[in-house]
């Protein structure tokens, strides 16, 4: 990944002598160079903390941003709750500028719990607009779909949403592509039935897009491969640059372990720089597997 961090040069003051008379010209100094994504701020909210066995909860952008990215965590359930929803608003004509979560217990499960939801936001992009793509509906253990961006626009953030399986389907793949020097352009879901299931369900996949943003690309960092059931690893962005959004994706688990948190840094006044993706088994796993995090990253 490039580091391009916007500066301030200083102004240049010059003499000139006209018919012998010496005249100082003052030039003003030059703007500080635009971010690529202004204004960007992380937005949380929290669910009630009980032993329901479905909770959801909006973060909203303040009035005036939009939504560019997202994220979410799950408190209190160390694997035994799934995220089911995980849902930016807009369309491919409106902007987005709301996030929704949505999470249901994989087991009955007795402690209390919450879900955050992570709304990234940011000043208008041009051309932001959230599209989708829909899997296949039928009762097949795996389900797959890619949201690809219009031409011409990147992706800044995603999402997901798995429909009729409620608890009983768990997301292993949110994978947005993209490189250290290529910018994302889709998204890709997948996910698998964490216990037989005989229902029709499918899984979505959601882009967030836009028009190009400087130095936007995408980078990975892997967790350790092995049996413990709890694996985690952070993506961080390169100093001067800052997060829009990330993904995730599990490796050797299939259906077998739960990602609890993808939650971005940052704050109401401060702008994500890293993403971290924790994952849990949702039961005893004697296989080895892993965590791979995604993170989307720009010019500061």
């Amino acid at each position: 990944m490039s580091d391009r961090t916007g500066f301030r040069r200083p102004g240049t003051r010059g003499l000139a002598l006209v018919l012998g008379v010496a005249v100082v010209g003052v030039f003003a100094p030059a703007s500080p160079a635009s971010a690529a994504v202004p204004g960007l701020v992380r937005i949380s909210a929290t669910s009630v903390s009980n032993s329901d066995d479905f909770r959801t909860v909006t973060a909203v952008c303040p009035v005036g941003k939009m939504l560019v990215g997202t994220g979410y965590e799950v408190t209190g359930a160390a694997g035994q709750v799934v995220v089911d929803d995980f849902t930016p608003n807009g369309n491919t004509v409106t902007a987005p500028t709301a996030l929704t979560v949505g999470a249901y217990e994989a087991d009955p499960f007795a402690g209390n719990w919450t879900v955050t939801a992570y709304a990234v936001c940011a000043n208008p992009l041009a051309g932001l607009v959230r599209i989708s793509a829909l899997s296949s509906a039928d009762s097949n253990d795996f389900h797959s779909a890619t949201a690809a961006c219009p031409t011409g626009k990147v992706l800044t953030g995603a999402g997901f949403e798995l429909t009729g399986v409620t608890g009983e389907g768990v997301v292993d793949d949110f994978r947005p592509n993209g490189g250290i020097v290529n910018a994302p352009t889709a998204v890709t879901v997948g996910a698998y039935e964490t216990d037989p299931f005989v229902g029709n369900w499918t899984a979505a996949a959601y882009g967030i897009c836009a028009n190009p943003v400087a130095g936007l690309s995408r980078l990975t960092v892997l967790s350790a491969t092995d049996s413990n059931d709890f694996h985690g690893a952070t993506a961080a962005c390169p100093t001067g640059r800052v997060l829009t959004g990330g993904g995730f994706e599990l490796n050797g688990a299939t259906g077998e372990a739960v990602v609890d948190d993808f939650a971005p840094n940052g704050g109401a006044v401060s702008a994500p720089t890293s993403v971290v993706s924790g994952a849990y088994e949702e039961k005893p796993f004697a296989g080895n597997w892993d965590i791979r995090s995604f993170a989307i990253c720009a010019d500061r």
